[in-house]
């Protein structure tokens, strides 16, 4: 399958968590050069490498890396931030090979990213309490019909942007949605690969590579994070950090916040099988057993 990729277009890798997909980038830009850019939303920030299963310093060193780990813990950052980010790495020069498992930074890419205004302070602190307080339910309950069927209603994240852009703008977010502007790389000028794994295989993945990284030290990472953690901030949605923080608390035993976590990964994986599989029809489907290790 490498041998027959273009040389030319910049290749696109999605796939859910622990299928294999960072390894598959690195090898194509080994072999082919080009550089490495990041499409996951959690690897951006500078606080998580182990938990986040981000390239570690000596893959960073040896291939050409962008967008990894340059956001602070507290910094707002949007898909609008890494779209433009995008396009600032692409003015470089090198052919980017983007790889992640963030399904609306690759369709904001291919398909266009509609120009919403900023949420205010006060409308997120609101959006933040009532999500604590209430839940995912209650807001998705307050959002306009459009928008409720088209977003990821499992997704808290998701449905609190929906539910800030409708009490920020007066408009639902698929009306802002359906004035989306050009894409900065249609379908059709890149090569478009999405990861499709049988579910016993990746779940034995993850399980596996969460007990690495507990080997490798991401209870220590957790443990660092603990005197500055937020959980209403979006790094602190890295997939295991909740339930190892409430390790670190006294809540649950390690071995019960170990496996709560592996739940929660193969939860996340799930979502992500469900977004690529309804929303990357068009792409080219691979089997990471073919490959990865």
């Amino acid at each position: 399958m490498i041998e027959h990729l273009s040389t030319e277009k910049p290749i696109l890798i999605a796939g859910p968590t622990a299928s294999g997909k960072s390894a598959l980038a690195a090898e194509i830009v080994a072999r082919f050069g080009g550089v490495v850019v990041n499409a996951d939303a959690l690897q951006v920030y500078d606080c998580w490498r182990v938990l986040t299963a981000r390239p570690s310093a000596e893959e960073e060193a040896a291939l050409p890396h962008r967008l990894y780990g340059h956001v602070p813990r507290d910094a707002a950052y949007s898909v609008g931030h890494w779209l433009r980010e995008v396009q600032a790495v692409v003015s470089e020069g090198l052919r980017p090979v983007i790889v992640g498992g963030t399904g609306l930074y690759f369709s904001a890419l291919t398909e266009g990213l509609a120009e919403i205004p900023a949420t205010p302070a006060a409308v997120r602190a609101v959006a933040d309490a009532r999500m604590a307080a209430e839940g995912n339910a209650a807001l998705l309950a307050e959002l306009d019909d459009t928008t409720a069927v088209r977003i990821d209603v499992m997704n808290p994240a998701r449905v609190q942007r929906a539910w800030e852009v409708l009490q920020a703008t007066g408009r639902g977010l698929a009306a802002w949605q359906d004035e989306t502007g050009p894409a900065l790389m249609p379908l059709d000028s890149v090569e478009p690969i999405v990861l499709r794994p049988d579910v016993d295989w990746l779940n034995t993945r993850i399980d596996t590579r969460f007990d690495q990284m507990m080997g490798m030290g991401a209870l220590e990472e957790v443990r660092a994070e603990l005197p500055l953690w937020q959980p209403s901030r979006a790094a602190s949605r890295a997939i295991g950090a909740p339930e190892l923080v409430a390790h670190l608390r006294g809540e649950i035993p390690y071995d019960a916040a170990v496996e709560a976590a592996k739940i929660a990964t193969r939860q996340y994986a799930k979502r992500q099988r469900t977004w690529f599989r309804n929303r990357m029809k068009r792409w080219n489907v691979l089997d990471p057993a073919a490959f990865a290790g």
